[in-house]
């Protein structure tokens, strides 16, 4: 896409759409395997707004996912981004145009895409569960102590030390997948079928690029 220099990877990205995840099926190839294969409801994304530097001191495309119907759920500082979810991506301006529609019409089948939502919460879980800790002994004199985790301190420092790992809150995090093959594109129903597994629940909103 930029021509006479290096282009810069790391801030471009040629495709991007917002999206929400439906859930997980399976399909088969021609050979007769069984692929497990996630369905997601990607766009149909607007193009809101162009950052520009002089404007806006960065460059950048902000799209808007989720059309609200209601004009009551619509405030006035919303005026012309009537949308649920606001969403910035790097790509060169000048090929996008205020009012533009996305949709999955941009990817192909065989693309490898990088999948990014928050992960399903689990609540509050021990050492075990949420960094996979083995355990106590179940005998040798050890009662109702299967799970839990042992000494954790130390004795020169009578804390504990920051970062250690221990039970708390898991999931429900922001969590990213790499390399996920589009397996086929539905262009009529706006979904895009994934190969694998994606974070989230049903109805997670997702951010897929490539």
């Amino acid at each position: 896409m930029i021509t006479g220099q290096a282009p810069s990877f790391s801030l471009k990205v040629m495709k991007y759409i917002l999206g929400e995840k439906i859930g997980m099926t399976e399909v088969f190839d021609e050979s007769g395997k069984v692929i497990p294969v996630t369905l997601v409801q990607a766009g149909p994304c607007e193009v809101l707004d162009i950052k520009t530097k002089d404007r806006d001191k960065y460059e950048a495309i902000q799209i808007g996912y989720g059309k609200i119907v209601k004009a009551k759920k619509i405030k006035k500082t919303m005026k012309g981004k009537e949308f649920i979810v606001l969403r910035e991506f790097k790509d060169e301006i000048a090929n996008y145009k205020k009012g533009d529609v996305i949709d999955v019409s941009k990817f192909a089948e065989g693309d490898k895409v990088k999948v990014a939502g928050i992960s399903k919460g689990k609540g509050f879980q021990g050492g075990v569960k949420r960094h996979g800790f083995s355990g106590r002994n179940a005998t040798h004199g050890a009662k109702h102590e299967q799970r839990t985790m042992g000494s954790f301190g130390q004795s020169n420092i009578e804390r504990i030390m920051k970062g250690k790992r221990m039970a708390g809150r898991m999931g429900n995090e922001r969590a990213t997948v790499s390399n996920l093959k589009v397996v086929k594109v539905d262009k009529d129903n706006n979904i895009l079928i994934l190969k694998g597994a994606v974070p989230g629940r049903r109805g997670t909103l997702l951010e897929i690029k490539a």
